[in-house]
């Protein structure tokens, strides 16, 4: 793994991915949510229950699109996580890489919501008024982004990340029931949830809060990682490309 193959396909490319990828997430959080809200009113749990349901299948089906683009990050802290452990051995994303999969995602998340908006025939851009301040909320989001960096990089240094996609959907889908906070885990998605003020949004002044909780959580889980698998550094760049090398000429002729 001395050779990082992200360098083989177009930073645009990949940017691109980021851009599209976390915007129909958000998109399927955001209108699965109004979708719930709508067939099911008044009874909180089962639109909580569709919500999370369409999410996590959402987001397996995007990482199998995308991941072989850009790895289908579609967020910050993972982002972050992938160039810091794999700034030592030459893997993983690169400073400007991070920087550009960031704008992207945010920029990604921002669009997804108003997408969403507009398909339900809603204003484009809407503030959420749901207020989510609280520090049980912030730990439930230390505990959700710390066990989504721990699950995604322990896949990729035991050589299982062709599981990715169906283990993080499914750690996504569950961490809505056992998190206070319903698990957003995702300074992008958090940002963009702030355009819609519907069942999935956030008051725009709740936002810092979430993400230095999840920044925080970032930090417990490298530090777990360094803790149980002190090596992962050496396959961030599985994190971001498919493990098998890819032919220049498919690429060229993209």
């Amino acid at each position: 793994m001395g050779e990082n193959r992200l360098m083989t396909i177009a930073l645009w490319r990949r940017l691109l991915a980021e851009f599209v990828g976390t915007a129909l997430l958000v998109t399927a959080v955001v209108g699965s949510g109004i979708m719930a809200a709508t067939l099911s009113p008044g009874d909180v749990g089962l639109q909580l229950l569709e919500n999370s349901t369409a999410t996590a299948f959402a987001l397996a089906a995007l990482i199998l699109i995308f991941g072989p683009i850009s790895g289908a990050h579609f967020n910050p802290v993972v982002s972050a996580a992938d160039w810091f452990l794999g700034r030592r051995a030459g893997t993983g994303l690169t400073a400007r890489d991070l920087a550009g999969y960031t704008v992207a995602q945010v920029l990604g998340a921002i669009a997804g919501s108003v997408l969403a908006n507009l398909m339900f025939d809603l204003a484009a851009v809407d503030f959420a008024s749901k207020d989510r301040a609280a520090g049980h909320l912030w730990l439930g989001e230390v505990v959700a982004t710390a066990g989504l960096i721990l699950l995604i990089f322990a896949l990729a240094r035991s050589g299982r990340a062709l599981v990715a996609p169906a283990a993080v959907g499914a750690y996504i889908g569950a961490a809505y029931w056992f998190t206070s906070s319903t698990s957003f885990a995702n300074p992008a998605v958090t940002i963009g949830r702030a355009f819609t003020d519907t069942f999935a949004g956030i008051a725009p002044a709740s936002v810092p809060g979430f993400v230095i909780a999840q920044l925080v959580g970032l930090a417990v889980g490298v530090g777990l990682l360094a803790a149980l698998y002190p090596d992962a550094g050496r396959a961030a760049d599985q994190v971001v490309v498919p493990a098998e090398e890819r032919d220049p000429a498919l690429d060229h002729r993209r």
